[in-house]
């Protein structure tokens, strides 16, 4: 096995927009390393090391990879063991070819969920994929979406070579956890990278755990990328934060539009409503979880007529953005999330918020199937 660089070498490290040196390796994170003094707060900068669509690209003859990591996980001290660190997957030629349970590496120790966490140590280990096809062929290696994850070392029994270029379109995608898919049943099971394959584009994807708050580097980000296609996913950390009121919910949407229309005037650009959140449709925020582990409403329908924003307002909101925007923004689209998972998949909502891993690949098929088709935003 010869070991390949990671850095300044012939592996490409796609869907990460920084890279931190660390002193086991490499940690990929998916905001530019000038946001990070922006961030209000702490949570943010942890969303960014979870490698949601992140994935080593290279070409190669081996017949055997092997990646070594550091992970780091969580774990309640009321739990037995730490959480799932997820799966890395490996494609070859857009094929799945196997895929490796990450290994338990750093555990953040908690008493109770958000609380603080206390360092236990781990070792970095290693996944190898044997049994690939002889001859050369491009090779993608996805990380967990879930899972901070240190790459520490890239070995091969084979020639390493760049990836050539393919000429696929770029999709940028900005959403909360809903579009992170903390829940998928492994990294190309996210609907974004669903999506992304049924379409024939590479997709960056910024989902952003808890954090879908429009927050103005997220949109400078946006600006300054390269990007052929933009989807923006907006509202249920909105209200289940209870973030904005409607007098200030349009104008950061405006704004948010207006920093990324800077530098992609011309870009298709879609604006999405969030999916069908049964607690939030008519009740504003903030929210909590109930005994039963389903999340509940804490504000009061009364307040809507004050300003106060549910999932119904938000939709009505978005909408009137886009019809305002479009006579002189022709390339500027909207889609009710609805149309992704709607109030008879209230089922699909374990805990009453975020989709099951089924319901994840069927997001990512009907996305597919409105952006992608021919007369479609994305066509």
């Amino acid at each position: 096995m010869r070991t390949v660089p990671l850095v300044d070498g012939p592996v490409e490290l796609r869907g990460a927009l920084d890279l931190e040196i660390t002193r086991s390796g490499v940690m990929p994170r998916r905001l530019p390393a000038w946001t990070t003094e922006q961030y209000q707060d702490p949570s943010v900068y942890g969303v960014t090391l979870m490698p949601s669509g992140v994935r080593l690209v290279f070409r190669t003859d081996a017949r055997a990879v092997e990646l070594e990591v550091l992970t780091s996980t969580g774990q309640l001290d009321t739990d037995p063991e730490p959480r799932p660190t997820g799966m890395l997957e490996l494609l070859v030629d857009g094929a799945p070819a196997g895929r490796r349970q990450a290994p338990v590496g750093n555990v953040m120790r908690m008493a109770r969920p958000g609380g603080a966490q206390r360092l236990i140590p781990g070792e970095p280990g290693s996944v190898r994929f044997d049994g690939l096809p002889a001859g050369m062929k491009n090779v993608e290696l996805w990380l967990p979406q879930q899972t901070p994850t240190e790459l520490v070392a890239l070995r091969a029994d084979g020639e390493v070579l760049e990836p050539l270029p393919d000429g696929r379109r770029r999709w940028v995608h900005y959403g909360s956890s809903i579009s992170h898919c903390l829940e998928a049943d492994g990294p190309t099971g996210t609907w974004p990278v669903v999506a992304a394959g049924l379409g024939g584009v590479e997709v960056i994807n910024l989902g952003q755990a808890g954090n879908e708050l429009l927050d103005p580097y997220v949109a400078r980000t946006i600006r300054d990328l390269p990007a052929d296609l933009i989807s923006l996913k907006v509202g249920i950390n909105i209200v289940g934060l209870a973030a904005f009121r409607l007098r200030t919910f349009g104008p950061a949407v405006h704004g948010f539009l207006d920093t990324i229309r800077e530098k992609h005037p011309d870009t298709p650009l879609l604006l999405m409503s969030p999916v069908s959140c049964p607690a939030l449709e008519e009740t504003p925020g903030p929210t909590t979880m109930g005994p039963d582990g389903k999340i509940t409403a804490l504000g009061e329908p009364a307040d809507v007529a004050g300003g106060a924003l549910t999932l119904t307002v938000v939709r009505a909101e978005l909408t009137r953005i886009v019809a305002a925007r479009q006579a002189r923004d022709p390339h500027l689209h909207y889609l009710d999330g609805r149309e992704l998972l709607g109030p008879d998949e209230a089922a699909e909502l374990a805990d009453g918020l975020h989709p099951t891993a089924a319901a994840y690949r069927r997001m990512g098929k009907r996305f597919a199937a409105h952006a992608f088709v021919d007369d479609g935003p994305f066509r």
